[in-house]
């Protein structure tokens, strides 16, 4: 089966929508997501549209704050990250990544972000409760992938969950969130010897390698479900994921592809966390003006 989350997705932005709309009746505050890029990365430039797209359709304030790359160092940074953290009007966060080469210590950065207000999850203290158990804010795309699996009834306790990846955005939160769920983890990386041997046991392949048809149907077995976060460009600059998609389908139970998969069911994920940031703080919080 290829699962498209087209139809998944739209039921979300549905639920959000009216979440908002009846937020915004009773309380006369609008949510605002604040998004700081630096730079004019490609790729970047159409996540961000795509994120404020899907953040009009369901009535939050994207807010976009772009910097070229000269015009800010890492310090002027983590200064204007402290003002977002402190405006009473903001009520989510979100950098957006891959930051410049010269910003070498990302995590510095991001651990600036208050965690009330870390769209993305990636503070210590919002990893650290998802490692605990006690997740407050999920990373979007884990997040992704476990709604995917879990809207189609999919049996996850016990069974053997592969990850192809090890990055702090997907696969170590990931492993978390599937663990969390009661199935066996393997994480595979650069270092894995005989990848393709653990590849082969898997149950639930999830592929976050970022290289470009990795994944092979010989590295599959027959009946595996497939979910693909990868998203690259083939030899043709054609796009596409991880997985080797048209060798692979026909041998997987269930695959997503790529466009159409993971990508739009994570800009879902992001407005539901937006939308969950906003509900905390307007509920412990003082009444606003709009």
């Amino acid at each position: 089966m290829i699962f498209y989350t087209n139809d998944l997705v739209e039921k979300y932005k549905q639920e959000i929508k009216q979440e908002i709309k009846h937020f915004k009746k009773k309380q006369g505050i609008t949510p605002v997501l604040s998004v700081v890029q630096i730079g004019n990365d490609f790729a970047s430039n159409i996540y961000v549209r795509n994120k404020q797209k899907a953040c009009l359709d369901v009535g939050i304030d994207c807010k976009l704050h772009n910097f070229a790359e000269k015009e800010i160092t890492p310090l002027q940074l983590v200064k204007f990250i402290k003002e977002l953290n402190d405006n009473k009007r903001v009520h989510a966060i979100l950098i957006q990544l891959p930051l410049p080469s010269s910003f070498f210590n990302v995590n510095n950065i991001l651990n600036v972000i208050d965690k009330t207000k870390d769209v993305d999850g990636f503070c210590p203290y919002n990893i650290g409760a998802l490692v605990l158990g006690v997740p407050s804010v999920i990373p979007c795309t884990p997040l992704a992938v476990l709604n995917i699996l879990k809207s189609q009834n999919f049996e996850i306790r016990g069974k053997h969950c592969v990850i192809l990846g090890r990055s702090n955005i997907v696969g170590k939160p990931m492993a978390a969130l599937m663990l969390s769920e009661s199935a066996t983890i393997t994480v595979c990386h650069t270092g894995t010897k005989n990848l393709a041997d653990f590849c082969r046991s898997a149950d639930i392949l999830i592929c976050a390698t970022g290289c470009p048809k990795f994944v092979t149907q010989e590295m599959v077995k027959p009946g595996c479900i497939v979910i693909d976060v990868g998203i690259s460009r083939d030899e043709n600059q054609n796009c596409c994921g991880d997985v080797d998609f048209e060798n692979v389908k026909n041998k997987a139970s269930f695959i997503t592809p790529v466009p159409g998969g993971v990508g739009p069911m994570t800009i879902a994920m992001l407005l539901k966390n937006t939308l969950d940031l906003y509900r905390t703080s307007i509920l412990h919080s003082p009444a606003q003006l709009n």
